[in-house]
């Protein structure tokens, strides 16, 4: 929803306010890059100049009006970027693991001009009036990339072993802390562990330390999520959560009408790994869709909250119609047609209403993936 220079509008405002006026308690934005190098997409919105935070102002203030609260997720893609004409940056010549993108070693100058972007991300954020910040790292992002052994294979102060793999995530922690006043939110978004098929990856034991020791440097909480990615739709933005086949009727999923609904809360081994050994709010993300779900975790103490994403983007109201009593279960059927026009068309449900499928249908019929390069993405393609 922003424009090629990463700037944000009226449509990026009007988002976050309909969630706020739907009763979403506190939202963390869609990943904000931090530099130019670090931007994932051609549409991302950026916090990587001054002359954001005013537009990001509006936001803020937007969502304040109805009560919510919010924060500014903010990334860096590293290797995972895909603006092509931009070289990216990767903590070791690896290529990456879900493009195959080819990249060089960072240099310690250039380490140390990512990690002071998070901060200059973070104090602009600030100023724009966002309640906090939420550190994306996960996902396969550049601090993913730095955690772990797959993709840093440096032997200098930043690698070698996990112990210095984890020097750049702290670093920026610090960073981004030295930024946020003490009555602001500092969060963050944790890869456990690799999910991808070549061995030797970051396991969930050898990873928690590193977490641990994250909580420590100043975070008020950790979202869990995938670390390293080699496919983004089953390690996750798994599909077709919960959705029963009667469900699968009503909205034309005819491939779905002889399958169960996939399982709910797919990381929450994760949670269930860090919840006895890290003494932190502990935040789960990953296919939630029924208040039942959301019941036990929350009362039975294995989470502290819960955050959800695809869910609002059909329901901007689910929030409260789930703590009303309105409703048991998300609309969102997890089709992740939503996913397969991201950096095509802003952010919307396409099953709703159903003049959106035919768009859909017709975009992709038209070859309209194929002219701007969903290769990217071919098991979100897929779908």
């Amino acid at each position: 929803m922003a424009d090629p220079a990463g700037r944000i509008g009226d449509a990026y405002v009007a988002l976050h306010e309909n969630l706020a006026r739907g009763g979403v308690g506190l939202a963390f934005t869609g990943h904000i890059f931090s530099h130019v190098r670090g931007r994932y997409g051609e549409l991302q919105a950026g916090l990587d100049s001054d002359d954001a935070i005013p537009l990001f102002r509006r936001v803020t203030d937007a969502v304040h009006r109805h009560g919510g609260r919010i924060f500014a997720q903010i990334a860096h893609a590293g290797s995972q970027s895909m603006i092509f004409e931009t070289e990216a940056l990767a903590p070791s010549p690896v290529d990456n693991v879900m493009t195959g993108r080819k990249v060089r070693a960072a240099t310690v100058d250039e380490i140390e001009e990512a990690i002071d972007a998070f901060a200059q991300a973070a104090r602009r954020a600030m100023e724009a009036g966002f309640d906090g910040v939420h550190l994306h790292g996960a996902n396969g992002y550049l601090i993913s990339q730095f955690r772990s052994p797959l993709t840093n294979r440096r032997d200098d102060e930043w690698g070698g072993t996990q112990q210095r793999r984890e020097r750049f995530p702290l670093e920026v922690i610090r960073a981004v802390r030295a930024q946020i006043p003490p009555d602001k939110g500092f969060t963050m978004k944790v890869g456990v562990a690799d999910m991808v098929d070549e061995p030797g990856g970051l396991s969930i034991e050898d990873s928690l330390p590193g977490i641990a020791s994250f909580v420590l440097a100043g975070l008020d909480g950790i979202e869990v999520s995938s670390n390293l990615m080699s496919d983004y739709v089953s390690a996750s933005i798994r599909g077709y959560i919960a959705v029963t086949r009667r469900r699968a009727a009503q909205d034309l999923l005819v491939h779905r009408l002889h399958k169960d609904g996939e399982p709910e809360a797919y990381f929450l081994p994760f949670a269930d790994a860090v919840r006895p050994r890290i003494d932190t709010n502990l935040i789960l993300v990953g296919g939630l869709r029924t208040a039942a779900t959301i019941d036990d975790l929350i009362s039975s103490g294995r989470v502290d909250f819960v955050s959800m994403a695809r869910p609002f983007i059909r329901e901007p109201d689910f929030a409260r119609r789930l703590v009303n009593g309105e409703t048991e279960i998300a609309d969102c059927v997890s089709c992740n047609i939503c996913l397969m026009h991201d950096e095509h068309h802003p952010l919307k449900c396409w099953r709703t209403p159903r003049r959106n499928l035919l768009e859909h249908a017709r975009y992709r019929m038209s070859g309209g993936f194929k002219r701007k390069g969903t290769g990217r993405k071919p098991s979100a393609a897929r779908r």
